[in-house]
């Protein structure tokens, strides 16, 4: 890397929201205080979605009035207009999340839209948010294959992330792995074209991965000039529908240590990262 800093998003809201068991919110509180400590660029921290959807993170609202101030900018997950305007309301809230597939089955599935509908929607989205002076991140699903057979290929995703720059006025894009397709090849190669042709805009990697398999794609997006990441605590998250129990989120450990070894600043406070570590050990050892 020539510039040798990585930002990084730790990602709770990606670790909680599939878990079954009701993460009390005092203790949702106490983790998420302890992860703004640390030094992270961004916390994706919750989301305003259907309760029905994501029963875990209901508790979204009451959790943001009691977290601590922090360098860190908070970042929450919408999936249409009632969303954005609840997320909308609190002034702390710097970044909006939303998931655009370039899968059509997936963006249904998660959505409950087409893509074509979900453009309109999005569009909508943007200009609210950009006149509210807040950013929207647009989290690329499907980034790097599906198990749907829906059209894939690193020109499919050049032609999304240009017309979403272009004509929505997108500038923070987060490719995602959402069900751990990504080899360091693939992740490489599609890294290098949206960044070569998009270079005005904020390219970043949202990885889902088995563990063994975290440090190469960490490498491969690294050498390729990625210096925006999402990762959560113990690797805990990542897609429901991944058929390998193994693959969740791209560990911060595992990010961390690795940028470490190299020298890469992350501007992390390590002393707080530890206890981050055991606040989330305890959680989610005993809620899953």
């Amino acid at each position: 890397m020539d510039n040798a800093r990585i930002h990084i998003t730790e990602c709770p809201r990606d670790a909680m929201q599939g878990i079954n068991a009701f993460i009390p919110t005092h203790l949702k509180v106490e983790y998420l205080n302890a992860l703004l400590n640390c030094g992270f660029d961004r916390l994706d921290f919750g989301s305003f979605v259907s309760p029905k959807a994501i029963p875990q993170l209901v508790d979204t609202a009451e959790v943001i009035g009691q977290l601590i101030q922090s360098e860190t900018k908070l970042l929450a997950i919408i999936a249409n207009e009632k969303g954005m305007e609840q997320a909308l309301s609190f002034d702390r809230i710097s970044f909006l999340g939303y998931p655009f597939s370039i899968s059509e089955q997936f963006q249904l599935r998660n959505t409950n839209t087409s893509i074509q509908e979900s453009k309109i929607r999005l569009k909508r989205m943007v200009t609210e948010v950009h006149s509210a002076k807040r950013e929207l991140m647009l989290y690329l699903s499907m980034g790097f294959g599906n198990p749907y057979g829906d059209p894939w290929s690193v020109q499919v995703i050049l032609d999304y992330t240009k017309e979403l720059h272009e004509e929505l006025g997108i500038t923070h894009i987060a490719l995602s792995d959402t069900v751990g397709a990504a080899t360091p090849e693939v992740l490489k190669e599609v890294f290098e074209a949206v960044s070569i042709n998009l270079p005005s805009i904020e390219i970043g990697v949202h990885l889902h991965t088995v563990p063994n398999n975290a440090t190469k794609l960490i490498e491969s997006a690294m050498s390729a000039g990625c210096q925006h990441f999402d990762s959560a605590m113990m690797g805990i998250g990542g897609c429901p529908m991944a058929t390998d129990v193994l693959t969740g989120n791209l560990a911060t450990e595992t990010l961390i240590d690795f940028c470490v070894k190299q020298q890469i600043n992350t501007g992390i406070d390590m002393n707080a990262i530890s206890q981050a570590q055991e606040k989330a050990a305890s959680i989610f050892n005993f809620y899953h």
